[in-house]
């Protein structure tokens, strides 16, 4: 048994799983389009402050990245999840992109990377652009695919859907390949409210649907991170013909990418999400099943998990990588629970303590004991009685 702090004060026993779930690698999806958001690893011995660029540990990063291409996921490298503004500036952003594209390359594994303008604070609409070029430009070399993110200095520069679909019309028209276009949320990013140019989320969708309309032979797919499933639903269906929905609603995603009935059109989502970065192997199993057919097996495995999801995106949900982290301590993908700009701090020993009991009770931890041993020394560091 471990004793295992509450939010509401106290601590209560727990009793861990001895096995984990047997989930083995596997190839690439046939039915679905899966991007996991994948975070990076600190470098801990690294002398640094919450104000010094990341130090990152790079092979460690790297393996991470390789084990998410064995179960057959793609990487979405250099997003949120990998905390790009929130500790990752673009220097070092753009070595993550050209080192995880390259071992993309070596051992064949999909790939797709951030395009941002965090070089600025702020800046007029020319500087965004030239900044969003000058990183557009780093992915296409290193051979990924490109998403474009969302800009801070874009929502606040930005006086009018106009001056969004000036930007955006003018790097679609410049984009080597389709992109994945981005759209995420102020719950992830406060300082994105009023994207596209309107705090209306109709009136937004409409911004965003034109941009795409014009461009749709530049357009991949889009990427929605709005946590509003409804909200998606309709947007997937106003898609151009061939214009991908990659799903970012990490608390809805079994019933997205699950998709609708035939008889109610057979339309779905496609996913690229953070939560698929602790719950890799066995979002991999269920697409597996998803691609035979079975929906319901596909809604059985994935269902338990959203319980997890719903505790590491709880408001305020941009911490969530916090959880996400500390998850990969616990798995065994990296040997300490360090965050580049401290992020550690970001989230309780409660939030953390129930955490690891809902990733236990799902079976995600490839050593069990092992998780136990680092939850039992992190509960030692915070003075919890054994």
């Amino acid at each position: 048994m471990i004793r295992l702090p509450r939010a509401g004060g106290g601590v209560q026993e727990y009793a861990p799983r001895t096995e984990p779930l047997a989930l083995a690698p596997g190839g690439p999806f046939t039915s679905r389009t899966v991007f996991s958001a994948a975070h990076v690893v600190a470098d801990p011995y690294a002398d640094t402050t919450p104000d010094s660029p990341a130090a990152v540990d790079w092979d460690a990063t790297l393996a991470f990245r390789r084990h998410l291409w064995a179960h057959g996921l793609g990487v979405a490298e250099a997003m949120d999840t990998a905390q790009r503004g929130m500790g990752l500036d673009w220097t070092g952003a753009a070595e993550l992109i050209r080192r995880s594209a390259a071992e993309a390359k070596a051992v064949g594994g999909s790939i797709a990377c951030g395009v941002g303008t965090d070089q600025l604070t702020a800046g007029s609409l020319a500087e965004i652009r030239a900044a969003y070029e000058e990183q557009l430009a780093v992915v296409e070399e290193s051979g990924a695919q490109a998403i474009l993110m969302a800009s801070r200095a874009l929502a606040a520069e930005a006086k009018d859907p106009e001056d969004y679909a000036e930007v955006y019309g003018h790097l679609l028209r410049q984009a080597s390949e389709p992109v994945i276009l981005h759209w995420l949320g102020p719950m992830f990013d406060p300082a994105l409210e009023g994207y596209w140019g309107s705090a209306d989320l109709d009136a937004a969708t409409d911004v965003f649907l034109e941009v795409i309309a014009a461009h749709p032979d530049k357009v991949d797919g889009i990427k929605v991170s709005l946590l509003d499933a409804g909200r998606e639903v309709a947007l997937r269906r106003r898609l151009p013909d061939g214009v991908r929905c990659y799903t970012g609603d990490d608390f809805h995603y079994p019933e997205l990418i699950a998709g609708e009935e035939p008889s109610a059109g057979g339309r779905f989502s496609h996913a690229l999400l953070g939560v698929f970065d602790p719950l890799g192997p066995l979002a991999a199993e269920a697409v597996r099943v998803l691609d035979t057919g079975d929906r319901d097996g596909f809604r059985k495995l994935l269902d338990p998990t959203v319980p997890l999801a719903r505790h590491l995106f709880q408001a305020p949900t941009r911490f969530y990588k916090t959880g996400v982290v500390f998850l990969a301590w616990l798995a065994g993908h990296q040997d300490h629970f360090t965050m580049v700009g401290g992020l550690q701090s970001a989230r309780s020993l409660p939030h953390l303590a129930r955490a690891y009991e809902l990733a236990d009770g799902l079976g995600l931890f490839p050593d069990p004991a092992l998780a136990e041993s680092r939850m039992r020394s992190l509960l030692t560091v915070y003075g919890v009685p054994r």
